[in-house]
């Protein structure tokens, strides 16, 4: 016969209900923290680490509007840790018509449009060509509140140094990158792309007079045949000027070779080299760099990115950057925007993209009409060479594709 468990002491139940009931409050704590940061990354874009005690009240009152139909309005403020005196104040606020309304989705477009690089200053220079005026610190804040910021700059890591093989001519830029005139100076460079599909590298020709890039080449192989076809192009661009401009460069081997070398004497280009390991000497170039990854690499996700269709993308952004993108120091206007205010010819090459393994290289733009030579070179012996007359119109290209 089995023994009869005697029933819990009354006391012991009573502790049991105490825990069980304390576990369903910190549950429900636990929940409720879990949900405000959940609607903290939904509504004001914070990351789901933020402390919501770093809000700011504005955005705390957001919150607790967002979950009151699920938890009583003391329990929101309290975890919150708002006044019942602001939530009410700023819930008053919020209830009021947004007189930014418009402002905020054009803000949010000039955004996505210009490869989600535009800082206050440009968004707010972008406004004023569409007659909304607005000043900058009411655009700042619009930004911060539409979880709008510009990405941050990363260290470069390409270096082509192979030690000193020939003679480095005399530092002639030294330091001076401001030029009154068009292709008085010109600075140039490689830089590498790393992607899960290879590496991709670039060699640009970039103007101190309004940072334009005259020329360009993009490959898979950083080798002479890449900046020689780049300055090919370049001396294209000058083929009927008089006056030859400063060619400022690292201490490259590139630039040591003797392709390169019979160019520029041949072009009577004048070089110049920076010192050994010394980057700021060629800071202009180096800040090219760095705005073309800042703005266009680092804040995208490759992996499912081909190195052709990388290409193309590059391709498509120096583009961009040459006829939209605008700067501060030219007044808010880009460089071909600012060449023509100042009445000097422009024209832009039409797109040409390349097939797989091939380097594409164009010349951009020149302040005289003439004809530009755009080279498809593919690695072995097979060439193409097709010859484009500038256009003062450029050649209607995809959409998201067409420099304008």
């Amino acid at each position: 016969m089995k023994r009869k468990k005697k029933p819990a002491p009354d006391h012991e139940r009573a502790e049991l209900e105490q825990q069980v009931e304390s576990l369903r409050r910190d549950i429900r704590q636990l929940q409720l923290e879990h949900d405000i940061l959940k609607k903290a990354n939904e509504l004001i874009k914070k990351g789901m680490g933020v402390d919501p005690q770093l809000l700011s009240n504005r955005e705390k009152t957001m919150l607790v509007d967002a979950l009151k139909q699920t938890y009583a309005l003391p329990e929101l403020l309290a975890a919150m840790g708002l006044a019942r005196s602001s939530y009410f104040y700023h819930r008053a606020r919020l209830l009021v018509a947004d007189r930014h309304a418009g402002a905020r989705r054009v803000i949010a477009d000039i955004f996505e449009l210009n490869h989600r690089c535009y800082g206050y200053r440009r968004i707010r220079a972008a406004l004023g060509r569409q007659q909304i005026f607005i000043s900058e610190k009411v655009v700042r804040r619009l930004m911060r509140q539409e979880g709008l910021a510009a990405a941050t700059t990363r260290r470069r890591r390409y270096g082509s140094y192979r030690g000193e093989i020939s003679p480095a001519p005399e530092n002639i830029i030294n330091r001076d990158f401001c030029a009154t005139a068009p292709n008085q100076k010109w600075l140039t460079d490689i830089t590498e792309f790393q992607i899960p599909d290879g590496k991709v590298y670039l060699s640009p020709v970039i103007d101190c007079f309004d940072g334009l890039v005259v020329s360009w080449s993009i490959g898979t192989r950083p080798d002479a045949e890449l900046v020689n076809t780049m300055l090919d192009s370049a001396i294209e661009s000058v083929a009927g000027c008089e006056q030859r401009p400063v060619v400022h460069s690292d201490r490259g081997a590139h630039y040591r070779w003797p392709g390169w070398l019979s160019r520029m004497q041949d072009a009577r280009l004048i070089r110049s080299m920076s010192r050994k390991g010394c980057s700021p000497d060629n800071a202009a170039c180096e800040g090219f760099f760095g705005r073309l990854k800042t703005e266009l690499f680092y804040p995208c996700d490759w992996r499912a990115t081909t190195v052709d269709q990388f290409i193309e993308v590059v391709d498509s952004y120096i583009r961009w950057y040459n006829a939209k993108r605008i700067k501060v120091s030219l007044g808010f206007l880009s460089p071909v925007e600012y060449r023509q205010s100042l009445g000097i010819a422009a024209s832009i090459s039409p797109g040409i993209w390349p097939h797989p393994r091939w380097v594409i290289f164009t010349s951009a733009l020149t302040h005289r009409i003439g004809v530009r030579h755009v080279v498809i070179k593919r690695f072995g012996k097979e060439k193409a060479l097709c010859t484009i007359v500038a256009l003062h119109e450029p050649l209607h290209l995809a959409p998201s594709l067409a420099v304008g």
